[in-house]
C-alpha cells in the first residue's frame, strides 16, 4: 500500500514516519503527477491559507480534491481539516469548520480524547486547532468535547481530526486510517 502525504507544508515528515511506523509505504506528494498511484492520502496540519495557494501554485487543487471526490481515502490533520471541510477547497466533508476556533498559538494545548471503542484515551495536541461546529449527513463526529465542538470526524472515505496525531507517539489515528479507510477501500477495488 502507498501513502502519499502532501509536501507542501506543514508535519510531512512526522506522519511519513507514522505511516511507516504502520508498515505503509509513503511518498512525498508535492507535484499533481504524484498523487498517481496513491491507495490513501494525509493532508497535514500546516497553515490552511498558506497551503491551499500552495495547492492552487502548484495545479493540484482540481486534482487533488477530484480525487477525494472519487473515494481516494484521505487523512486531513487540523489545516488539512479546514480543507477538507471548505467547499472551495477539497470539500471532503460535510461540515460546518471554525478555523484557529480554539484561539491563537499561546491557547494551544494538549488533553486527553476519549474514542469510542478505544480502551485508553488518545493525548490530542491542538496547535491554533480548528473545530467542526456541525456535521451533516453522512459525515458523522467522532470526538465532541464536552463543550460540544467537534475535533475529529468521518465521511465515506475522509478522515478528519482538528489535533495533531502525527505529533505523539501514538500511531492510533494512522493505524486507524489504514485499516478502515485505505484497506477497506483497496479490497472492494
Amino acid at each position: 500500500m502507498l501513502i502519499g502525504v502532501l509536501g507542501l507544508q506543514g508535519a510531512v515528515s512526522e506522519h511519513e514516519r507514522m505511516l511507516a511506523d504502520c508498515g505503509a509505504k509513503t511518498r512525498r506528494v508535492k507535484t499533481p503527477e504524484d498523487l498517481n498511484g496513491l491507495d490513501g492520502i494525509v493532508v497535514p496540519g500546516g497553515e490552511s491559507t498558506a497551503i491551499r495557494k500552495l495547492l492552487v501554485r502548484e495545479s493540484m487543487l482540481e486534482p487533488l480534491r477530484d480525487l477525494v471526490a472519487q473515494g481516494l481515502p484521505t487523512f486531513g490533520t487540523c489545516a488539512g481539516m479546514v480543507l477538507l471541510a471548505q467547499p472551495e477547497s477539497l470539500a471532503g466533508i460535510h461540515a460546518d469548520v471554525e478555523r484557529n476556533g480554539f484561539g491563537r498559538q499561546r491557547e494551544s494545548f494538549e488533553s486527553d480524547l476519549q474514542v469510542t471503542g478505544w480502551e485508553t484515551p488518545f493525548h490530542g495536541v491542538f496547535i491554533r486547532a480548528p473545530y467542526l461546529k456541525s456535521v451533516s449527513a453522512p459525515a458523522e463526529a467522532l470526538i465532541t468535547l464536552d463543550d460540544g465542538r467537534i475535533v475529529a470526524a468521518t465521511e465515506k472515505n475522509v478522515l478528519t481530526t482538528a489535533f495533531h496525531p502525527e505529533l505523539t507517539g501514538d500511531k492510533r489515528f494512522h493505524q486507524y486510517f489504514i485499516d478502515e479507510f485505505v484497506k477497506a477501500t483497496t479490497k472492494t477495488a
